[in-house]
């Protein structure tokens, strides 16, 4: 048995849970690794990641490098003497980082691995209409995300959860599995197995505006899965027209209903509290929304203050 020294490398909310649970578990964190400040609002004043605030809180040895191959970084790390470095949504490492300690670098990623490498895979699991995943841990390699598994944890996926929900989920399962991953590694029992690649390995892509917006034109589960895969963020948005008004809506909630109609599809169907879009099979009841300048609200709240007409309709 050897005792662990270990480095940790994140930077935001879902790496904190994991950071505090292996404080909480009485293992030795030598150093923290996270992103550089950076401007945020109105103000542009220096932005902490959640990490960092996390590593203030409780006396941590912090480093921000700015270049992960910089000397001075590379000698400061060295110098921490860890033989275990964790790595939890932090950013691809150079070589000689992910190499130089002595029992290894191991990743959490949020998936069932090999499936959903890549920046989101909380987001297409939903997307995709998964109905369950998980998290992994891994030996960092050269490539992202493909390293050999140490061991993997699963959970259900809700039909009408978020996003957001899953994140919680998982933060928490991910704690798990790190800390267990720890244990086997402290004891010299991980037995990592190499991941074995087939045709239909499904990616999670990087989100973009593109990805991100509603094509009205799709099922109504597949619209109804991309709102909740993308809920709270980066939310799945679409454009709102009405006689000579346009909008470009965020929708943070909605719900299916399967249904034969004759409505054009994208027309928005509005009474005084509710909101609905004729979509090929039905309709998607719009819960909650955002309106450019407004705040985040709930439909029957929205509609207090905005009224369409019977020829809107959503593109």
């Amino acid at each position: 048995m050897e005792k662990l020294r270990i480095v940790f490398m994140g930077t935001p909310e879902f790496a904190v849970g994991i950071l505090d649970t292996i404080i909480k578990n009485n293992f030795e964190v030598v150093g923290v690794i996270t992103a550089a400040d950076k401007p945020a609002g109105r103000g542009q004043k220096l932005k902490y990641s959640a990490v960092k605030e996390y590593a203030l809180e409780n006396n941590l040895r912090l480093l921000q490098p700015t270049n992960l191959k910089d000397e001075a970084f590379l000698e400061e790390l060295k110098s921490l003497n860890a033989n275990l470095q964790v790595i939890v949504a932090f950013r691809m490492l150079p070589k000689a980082v992910w190499e130089m300690p002595k029992l290894g670098t191991f990743n959490l990623h949020a998936s069932l691995l090999p499936n959903y490498r890549g920046a989101a895979p909380i987001n297409w699991a939903i997307i995709n209409g998964e109905t369950k995943t998980g998290v992994t841990t891994f030996f960092i390699d050269d490539k992202i995300d493909t390293g050999a598994t140490i061991l993997s944890k699963e959970t259900e996926i809700n039909p009408e959860e978020s996003a957001g929900v899953l994140h919680d989920t998982l933060m928490n399962l991910g704690s798990e599995a790190v800390v267990e991953t720890l244990y086997l590694i402290e004891n010299g029992k991980a037995e990592p197995k190499v991941q074995v690649d087939s045709e239909d390995i499904k990616t999670a892509y990087k989100l973009n505006k593109e990805n991100c917006k509603i094509d009205w034109n799709k099922s109504g589960k597949e619209i109804h899965n991309l709102i909740r895969g993308l809920s709270p963020y980066p939310a799945a948005w679409t454009f709102f027209k009405d006689k000579d008004q346009e909008w470009n809506v965020k929708i943070y909630e909605a719900k299916f209903t399967a249904e034969n109609h004759s409505e054009t599809i994208g027309k928005i169907i509005t009474t005084k509290k509710e909101m609905k879009v004729a979509v090929n099979d039905g309709y998607i009841e719009i819960v909650q929304l955002q309106f450019p300048g407004k705040k985040n609200l709930k439909t029957a709240e929205l509609l207090n203050g905005i009224a369409l007409s019977e020829g809107a309709e959503a593109f």
